[in-house]
């Protein structure tokens, strides 16, 4: 069941309260649970929010949930993929879960690009919270850290020792809340081409920054002289301000 789709069970209640209350949950909000497991959490939830949705994709989980909560009127369970719900069509809501490892990465991509999410607070792989808060020249930092910053606040709140969990896991788990920003930290001309830079540099992690721009551009090493960023230098040296300012420079030059 859970452990065959890499989940780790959180059941221990002084945790699990502890998690709600960083969520700052009021009772107007709606609340979407990814991986509901066996519903520990989602009845902490139930207590302090208007609606939860519950989504869990092992059948054998949600018939567990739909037999513990039957026909709890704030409740929506859903057994369905996480990464293939339709988000948009909820309302402002925000997520409070325990991620299955397996899909951490992809999902928090999906959830931080929904516009009506409010916050997310999340209990995940402590290496990957590390990735979501990391500076430029340090090994955690990547492509998931820039965007996650440019559209949210993300803090690590605690860590929680795999002993927590059933099965355990191999690795030492944070909670980590992110809260969408009103404003993002640059100014960006065309987001879709400010991502497509970025992922496409830290693709290409190991080379040097004009390699990785070759695809978009004819002599990115000129380009990159001439806006006053080194071509030597490598994704994770650069800064957020960095990557905003090559795209906005790309967008001036599509344009002529």
């Amino acid at each position: 069941m859970g452990k065959r789709l890499g989940q780790h069970f959180l059941r221990n209640r002084g945790i699990l309260q502890k998690i709600v209350e960083v969520a700052q949950l009021t009772h107007e909000d709606i609340v979407v649970e990814i991986g509901a497991g066996m519903g520990d959490l989602t009845e902490l939830l139930l207590n302090n929010a208007r609606e939860v949705i519950a989504i869990e994709i092992d059948p054998v989980l949600y018939k567990i949930l739909r037999e513990r909560f039957g026909l709890t009127r704030n409740l929506k369970i859903i057994n369905k993929d996480a990464l293939k719900v339709y988000y948009e069509e909820l309302g402002q809501f925000k997520v409070v879960a325990n991620i299955p490892y397996y899909i951490t990465k992809p999902l928090i991509f999906r959830l931080i690009e929904t516009e009506n999410l409010i916050s997310m607070t999340l209990t995940i792989q402590k290496e990957v919270a590390e990735r979501l808060v990391a500076k430029p020249s340090t090994k955690a930092y990547s492509a998931l850290s820039i965007i996650t910053q440019y559209l949210t606040e993300p803090e690590i709140k605690f860590y929680i020792p795999a002993t927590y969990f059933s099965p355990p896991p191999d690795v030492s788990s944070a909670v980590i809340k992110l809260d969408r920003r009103q404003k993002p930290p640059v100014e960006v001309t065309d987001e879709k081409l400010f991502f497509r830079v970025i992922k496409l540099a830290f693709g290409k992690r190991r080379k040097m920054l004009s390699n990785s721009l070759i695809s978009i551009i004819d002599e990115p090493k000129e380009f990159l002289s001439n806006i006053g960023i080194d071509p030597m230098k490598r994704a994770e040296e650069l800064s957020i301000d960095d990557f905003a300012r090559i795209s906005n420079e790309l967008c001036k030059i599509c344009k002529d």
